[in-house]
């Protein structure tokens, strides 16, 4: 099962922390998370006019800890049969702020891959198509999620044969 996905974080070049998480299944089912534990006030100027101001209200059931963004997440994972492959758009930063939900690398459950699938090599090694531009929404983590999910049917709408992350 492919999931597409995107995390919103603040990083200063020595600690990472996750803002937000979207992740979109193949089979149409969504996961969005926003981290109670990340300090707004450490946020740059792009990060606060283009992530922060998207975000919903505190009130919003989206809102909670990393401990159970790390549950509901690998629940929303392994709920589908299949090996679970992971798909992102400069994928770098995003498995890491994944990985770390359960410390070092070493504490990644079994089941979530070591590695994210590039979707941005992906698409360059396509030739680099025209891809469905990013709505209003950028940078909102669920909305970004979708938008990668567009960007992989339309690179494998031109380019069916490549690209499966399957070996």
């Amino acid at each position: 099962m492919r999931f597409f996905y995107d995390c919103e974080f603040i990083e200063d070049g020595t600690t990472v922390s996750l803002v937000s998480i979207g992740v979109v299944g193949e089979d149409g089912r969504e996961f969005y998370a926003v981290s109670t534990e990340f300090d707004p006030s450490r946020a740059i100027d792009w990060v606060r006019q283009n992530v922060l101001n998207q975000l919903p209200s505190p009130a919003d059931g989206a809102w909670r800890s990393r401990a159970r963004i790390r549950d509901e997440l690998l629940a929303f994972l392994t709920e589908a049969p299949g090996k679970i492959e992971l798909w992102a758009w400069m994928a770098g930063y995003d498995h890491v702020v994944l990985a770390q939900l359960w410390g070092d690398m070493r504490a990644l459950p079994r089941p979530i891959p070591r590695f994210t699938h590039e979707l941005r090599q992906l698409w360059e090694d396509a030739g680099s198509p025209p891809l469905p531009a990013a709505g209003v929404d950028a940078h909102d983590a669920i909305a970004d999620a979708r938008h990668n999910l567009a960007r992989w049917q339309t690179i494998r709408a031109i380019w069916p044969d490549q690209g499966s992350g399957r070996d």
